[in-house]
């Protein structure tokens, strides 16, 4: 870590894809990960070789509604267990591991969580992951209700858990999550689930720009704020994760994005990252500006 900043990776899927790993829809990330591994692993190490403090789990999309429920019943556990251990091999120099607890009934869709199915989709999940991680991130959650399902199965395990919201890109307004609650609601609850940091994320950075202030005015020192944006252009009408690849927004260079990541830890942001479109050449423009702001050569 750069002192008081922790930086997070980028987007695996994006960066899997530019690596030539096999990927399409639905499973996107999965893909990788199912058909070969190595590529995941490759991925991992360009994180960490550009500066990450931490690397996250590929098993973002070991969900049913990407790779379909019998896959899930039938082989989720074991590539859930296998993305925890690519990362941790992949992880060198002091490097964390976050096990990645995500959207279980599609991004962007919180109408459709489905408390009956939740716990134990979750279960196999944080079961599969906490031999390998060092932490949980529930991350891209879109409702108070999908985060605290997700930090209430983490908390099973004497592991800290932090959890990152993903905000609606449409309301220039104002922060709020995809679900339309406020982002008090949302900090609330992470303080009530114990998480140590509540983070945004898979959202567009300005909207996090709107959020991150706020969040820190809430936690008053209490726990850590921060957040990882995507680079995606606005999504269209009608929008489906399985079936629209969303393009890049150019101003969101690794020098465009930069200038987003100095506004959030200038607001008091203490861990910054990237989501889907962020590459290693992002987070090593990232880590180059952290050792600089703390005089490391």
């Amino acid at each position: 870590m750069s002192n008081d900043i922790t930086l997070l990776d980028g987007g695996m899927g994006k960066t899997l894809e530019r690596n030539g790993a096999p990927f399409r829809q639905p499973e996107w990330s999965a893909l990788a990960l199912i058909e070969d591994p190595d590529h995941v692993r490759t991925a991992h190490q360009q994180f960490v070789e550009a500066g990450a403090d931490v690397i996250t789990t590929n098993n973002y999309a070991i969900v049913p509604f990407h790779i379909g429920q019998e896959r899930f019943e039938r082989e989720g556990v074991a590539l859930t267990a296998l993305s925890a251990s690519l990362a941790r091999e992949a992880a060198a120099g002091g490097t964390q591991v976050a096990g990645s607890i995500p959207p279980l009934f599609g991004s962007y869709e919180p109408d459709k969580f489905d408390a009956k199915f939740a716990p134990s989709y979750l279960g196999r999940i944080v079961d599969s992951l906490a031999p390998n991680v060092d932490f949980f991130l529930a991350e891209t959650q879109s409702s108070v209700e999908e985060a605290s399902f997700s930090m209430r199965a983490a908390g099973n395990y004497d592991l800290p858990i932090w959890v990152s919201f993903s905000l609606d890109d449409d309301q220039t307004q104002e922060a709020v999550l995809r679900s339309g609650e406020s982002l008090e609601a949302a900090v609330d609850a992470a303080v009530a689930g114990n998480a140590e940091a509540v983070l945004f994320n898979c959202s567009h950075p300005e909207i996090l720009s709107m959020a991150i202030p706020r969040a820190v005015e809430q936690a008053q020192g209490g726990f850590a704020v921060g957040g990882y944006a995507n680079a995606f252009l606005p999504k269209p009408q009608n929008y489906s994760a399985n079936e629209v690849v969303l393009g890049h927004r150019e101003d969101l260079d690794p020098t465009g994005y930069l200038e987003f990541v100095k506004e959030w830890i200038d607001a008091g942001a203490t861990v910054v990252g990237g989501c889907c479109g962020i590459m290693p050449e992002h987070i090593a423009a990232m880590r180059a500006h952290l050792d600089s702001r703390n005089g490391i050569e």
